[in-house]
């Protein structure tokens, strides 16, 4: 499991246990940042972000002195959630609605995320420990997943959850112009070729309809 709101390695923070109404205004200001951003993209100004936060600018740069703190902690934050998502998923639904709907949740997370892919690869050292961060806590949560789907007969018993995962990801980055069911349509392609071949499908795999959390 990663990282809680309240101990994430940003700015200052530094792994240190937060006052309740310290965490409060972190969580307001991710949760600021992220509607922020998707609207106007990493770019735009972080007065915009304490704005909509309805804290001050001086608690925006006290959490996140640099930018590139706070998209980290924004990543951060959002795998934390999908890896929580997998196990939620996993308890109340069955195992090839909770691998659909898992994905149909990566999907939203990478393709809603405007500019924040960009920004990982653009050489600045604030971002370097994210890639293995990433692959280390959604790779056992896809791979939970893919077992039981397997496991249920479901999907075939030879997906590999890292390359699914990486294929995925690919797949969801949003198109030039931000047709993000473009993203959906094309991941649920991949996932039904999971299932093609499998014990319970038939000769042509379909996604379910699952309904949404």
């Amino acid at each position: 499991m990663g990282k809680s709101a309240g101990t994430l390695d940003v700015g200052n923070e530094q792994d240190r246990p937060m006052r309740a109404d310290a965490r409060r205004n972190l969580d307001a200001v991710l949760q600021a940042a992220m509607k922020v951003f998707a609207e106007s993209g990493i770019d735009a100004p972080m007065r915009a972000i304490a704005a909509e936060a309805g804290v001050g600018v001086g608690t925006l740069y006290r959490h996140f002195p640099q930018r590139s703190d706070m998209i980290k902690a924004i990543i951060q934050r959002e795998v934390d959630a999908c890896v929580e998502t997998a196990a939620t998923l996993r308890e109340t639904h069955t195992p090839d609605e909770a691998l659909a709907l898992w994905v149909e949740r990566l999907v939203d997370f990478v393709a809603t995320k405007r500019g924040l892919g960009p920004a990982l690869h653009s050489g600045d050292p604030a971002y370097q420990s994210l890639p293995d961060y990433v692959e280390g806590q959604l790779t056992p949560a896809l791979q939970g997943l893919l077992d039981a789907a397997a496991a249920a007969g479901a999907i075939r018993k030879d997906i590999n959850a890292r390359e699914l995962l990486f294929a995925c990801l690919r797949l969801a980055t949003p198109a030039s112009n931000g047709d993000t069911e473009e993203a959906r349509r094309m991941v649920g392609l991949l996932i039904d070729g999971v299932r093609f071949g499998s014990p319970g499908s038939t000769n042509i795999a379909s996604t379910p309809k699952v309904r949404t959390l």
